[in-house]
């Protein structure tokens, strides 16, 4: 029996779960208090995990009717998610195993919603495709076995909530954005605005939301306030490609993997997810991502960034992504000495020039992994 904290946003949550039983959830949400912003402001959230997460704990177990002597382990998310949110959790759990000497699981945030799909009442037995719509995040997972799974696509850009929230800022919406284009896009016209779904018909299975809040945003600038028929029309316009491209994970993993139609079903380990059908024999290979963390104007960084492409070919199969550091204040402070900077799934091969060996390296050994090795990298 587990007691599992998560507060790696702006919702504190506790749960114990028994084997793949649910004996009880507890969710304390803040989006009253981030909806003046118009978004989640990351102190904002860490205060208010402090002042919640007891009272949370408490009312977990008390639903569970267990004790703390009753469980087997603690569990926490370590990440990804806002720092400050993340360390009142860890924090949290890591005193309650040393109080009670109980053991505590450190687990990835976007793992944890793969594994959701493996609680009662209904549990999936794989292999299937998991579509993760999730905060920040927006991938596709090949679950192979309960323990495993692989990125077979995700977001280059944008992630479908954060498009759905900026698309609500831009329509003087409230926060959360999701909920509140929906219920307007419900009364919009679909024909009066064409935009755009990016990569639909590309070949390979990731995202791209960024040209979809650049298309609303010059539609909403020649709008009047008088003319609610349009914003209406523009929401729906909006939210419709988010749903589209979402839909079209549904074709794109069997186009790209000749996997068979199964008549089986596909949840999505997300929050508000919709179903989609389920993929039945995958033979995907392991693909590694490389993120080059990199600003505008760094010659480093442009020839590390050609010796990684060079490698294509020569080197395992792997995706590439280039991240600005100028364009998050804390990726800037943690890096700007340091770049270009590369990581490989998450894990740093190289520092101010191209360790081409080390990452190389890297590479051959998530190819080789176990599916449980790879899920606790």
């Amino acid at each position: 029996m587990i007691l599992a904290l998560e507060t790696s946003c702006d919702d504190t949550c506790a749960a114990v779960v028994d084997g793949a039983r649910i004996r009880s959830n507890v969710i304390s949400s803040q989006a009253a208090a981030h909806a003046r912003y118009g978004g989640v402001v990351p102190e904002v959230a860490s205060r208010h995990h402090l002042e919640l997460v007891n009272p949370v704990v408490d009312a977990a177990l008390a639903e569970a009717g267990v004790g703390f002597d009753d469980l087997d382990a603690l569990a926490v998310t370590r990440g990804p998610g806002l720092i400050g949110a993340l360390l009142v959790g860890v924090a949290t759990a890591k005193s309650l195993a040393a109080a009670t000497r109980k053991p505590l699981v450190g687990v990835d945030h976007l793992h944890g919603h793969v594994a959701a799909n493996f609680l009662d009442p209904e549990p999936l037995d794989p292999p299937f495709v998991c579509l993760i719509a999730s905060g920040g995040h927006t991938q596709l997972a090949g679950v192979r076995e309960p323990g495993a799974f692989d990125v077979l696509g995700q977001t280059l850009d944008d992630a479908a909530g954060e498009a759905l929230d900026k698309g609500a800022r831009l329509l003087g919406l409230g926060y959360p954005g999701g909920p509140a284009i929906e219920r307007l896009a419900t009364e919009g016209d679909p024909e009066a605005f064409d935009f755009p779904v990016a990569m639909a018909r590309e070949p390979g299975l990731d995202f791209s939301f960024s040209g979809l809040k650049t298309a609303l945003l010059y539609a909403v600038r020649d709008l009047d306030r008088g003319e609610p028929e349009r914003r209406r029309a523009a929401a729906r316009a909006h939210h419709g490609p988010v749903r589209g491209a979402r839909s079209a994970s549904e074709a794109r993993p069997r186009r790209a993997l000749h996997g068979q139609r199964g008549d089986d079903r596909l949840r999505g380990a997300v929050r508000g997810a919709h179903p989609v059908p389920r993929l039945s024999g995958m033979g995907c290979p392991r693909v590694s991502m490389i993120t080059l963390y990199t600003r505008p104007g760094c010659h480093l960084c442009d020839e590390v960034l050609e010796g990684i492409v060079a490698l294509r070919g020569e080197a395992p199969p792997f995706q590439l992504r280039e991240v600005n550091i100028d364009d998050d204040d804390e990726l800037h402070a943690r890096y700007l000495e340091r770049i270009p900077v590369v990581e490989v799934d998450g894990e740093i091969v190289s520092e101010l020039h191209l360790n081409r060996d080390r990452l190389l390296a890297s590479l051959d050994t998530v190819r080789n992994m176990t599916g449980e090795e790879h899920l606790k990298r």
